[in-house]
């Protein structure tokens, strides 16, 4: 029986597995967003989530512990400075996992993993949303400014097409006048 083992070896020994988790992460920290597989990207969210935590504190001791599990000081150093500064208001869920589809060799399901606060597109986009969320009578107020903007560019077609249905009556006239 495999009660309560829920770790995902990845098909790898420990020290591989912990080597691969650090070099990803460092990636993750350096580059912002990296392109791997599903499976490595579930784990690696709950590998790197932890040490962002930690670099919330910038002490001796924090860099220490987050550096036994990077071995990287460039990606330290990005971590304490640039990452732990955009992500200080947000209680968790630092990382945003999307999927990208199969890969064309092993037929894999991939995905990129990317760091929350990083994605300027998505953050656009969330600001945009929440603001047209909530609908109040109070802009009935407003609306006739607005109404009378489209009002003026309802009346420009109008006038086109009274002018494209004369020829039309035209060309009846013209079918009526032959007839008799």
């Amino acid at each position: 029986m495999r009660h309560n083992k829920k770790f995902n070896h990845l098909g790898r020994k420990t020290a591989h597995r912990g080597a691969m988790l650090s070099n990803m992460a460092t990636s993750l920290i350096m580059h912002k967003r990296i392109f791997t597989t599903v499976p490595k990207a579930r784990e690696l969210r709950k590998y790197v989530e932890p040490i962002i935590t930690k670099s919330k504190e910038d002490s001796t001791h924090s860099r220490r512990e987050v550096f036994s599990l990077l071995q990287n000081k460039a990606a330290v150093t990005e971590l304490f400075q640039n990452v732990s500064q955009k992500v200080a208001d947000r209680p968790g869920g630092y990382t945003r996992i999307i999927k990208t589809g199969f890969r064309l060799g092993d037929n894999a399901a991939t995905c990129f993993i990317e760091l929350v606060d990083f994605n300027e597109n998505m953050l656009k986009d969330g600001a945009a949303k929440k603001a047209k969320t909530r609908r109040s009578r109070k802009k009935a107020t407003d609306a006739p400014a607005e109404e009378s903007a489209t009002a003026k560019a309802k009346k420009e077609p109008k006038a086109a097409k009274p002018k494209a249905e004369k020829p039309a009556e035209e060309e009846v006239q013209t079918n009526e006048e032959v007839q008799s």
